[in-house]
């Protein structure tokens, strides 16, 4: 294999998530293995290599001791602890060409350590200094900071404070990393990695690039349309248009009023709510009896009983 193994994501080539239990892994496996058998795809060349990569990664992930080792390695990877490409310097893929893959091998491999992060990274076959610690860090910011970014002051290893940004757009559970914001080592500072909350807002969701909202409009409005002056989180208003005969629980699309990212702007997603008085009495009373008198042919109930034995 050009690449190792703790480069690839495994998860991802079963098509499983890094938290899901053994018996969820086996059954992805199963269920892609009977898809991808070189009995079912003879000659094709691609769903073969797709099979023998599937194999590989569940010879792995099936394998308690394998999977935590292969985490470790690979978030050592991603961290930016091991270089890419670095394999070559450890004797080349330390999981891949059908290694029985065992505690022993790994001792061997990296110069005797029982513990592949103490051999690689604080044992034996480490000699020259070693930068800080990673950290972990949280922080809850407001679904409008969310949405237009934020500055936030840090501390740098020498104490120092430090202005960083949190991006726009950035959405709940997301993971930053600033680089040299970690301990201080021999080999310069480790990394901070933190993980952003954002808030809950009163009036606005989110759901991928389209904010929210749930717009509560009178019976009236509803019934016999209406111009309604709507806030957005921009802080300016937009007129929505609702027609004649709306129905609670339609929603309007505004185009190009939700959340700005690198990857393009969603929309401002308005869901009617028709509210309706709690007490009625006097004119307004008088006045709906009319409606109900000159409505009643009209009954939304008409063809309940019908549907109901579909």
């Amino acid at each position: 294999m050009a690449a190792n193994l703790y480069e690839k994501d495994l998860y991802a080539v079963l098509g499983v998530k890094k938290g899901d239990s053994p018996d969820a892994i086996k059954k992805q496996y199963r269920k892609l293995a009977r898809e991808l058998h070189p009995d079912k795809t003879k000659g094709d060349k691609k769903l073969e290599d797709r099979f023998k990569e599937v194999s590989e990664a569940y010879e792995v992930l099936s394998d308690d001791k394998k999977r935590s080792e292969y985490d470790q390695m690979r978030d050592a990877f991603t961290s930016g602890r091991i270089p890419h490409g670095a394999g070559a310097n450890f004797g080349g893929n330390p999981f891949g060409g059908g290694a029985t893959f065992t505690q022993g091998d790994f001792s061997d491999m990296f110069g005797g350590g029982g513990d592949i992060f103490s051999s690689l990274f604080g044992g034996g076959a480490q000699r020259g200094p070693r930068r800080g610690a990673d950290l972990q860090a949280e922080t809850t910011i407001s679904f409008r900071d969310s949405l237009f970014g934020k500055e936030i002051t840090l501390r740098s290893p020498k104490g120092d404070p430090t202005t960083k940004n949190i991006p726009a757009g950035i959405h709940d559970g997301a993971k930053l990393r600033f680089k040299g914001m970690g301990e201080q080592g021999p080999a310069g500072p480790g990394d901070l990695y933190m993980t952003v909350h954002v808030a809950k807002h009163p009036l606005y969701t989110r759901k991928e690039k389209n904010i929210h909202m749930s717009l509560p409009v009178t019976f009236t409005e509803a019934a016999l349309g209406a111009d309604v002056k709507v806030p957005t989180i921009d802080g300016d208003e937009v007129t929505l248009r609702i027609a004649p005969g709306t129905p609670s629980g339609r929603t309007l699309r505004v185009k190009g009023r939700g959340v700005k990212t690198s990857k393009g702007t969603g929309d401002f997603m308005v869901t009617i709510d028709v509210q309706v008085p709690q007490r009625v009495d006097g004119k307004a009373k008088v006045a709906l009896e009319q409606f109900a008198e000159a409505t009643k042919e009209f009954n939304p109930r008409a063809d309940l009983t019908q549907r109901s034995r579909a």
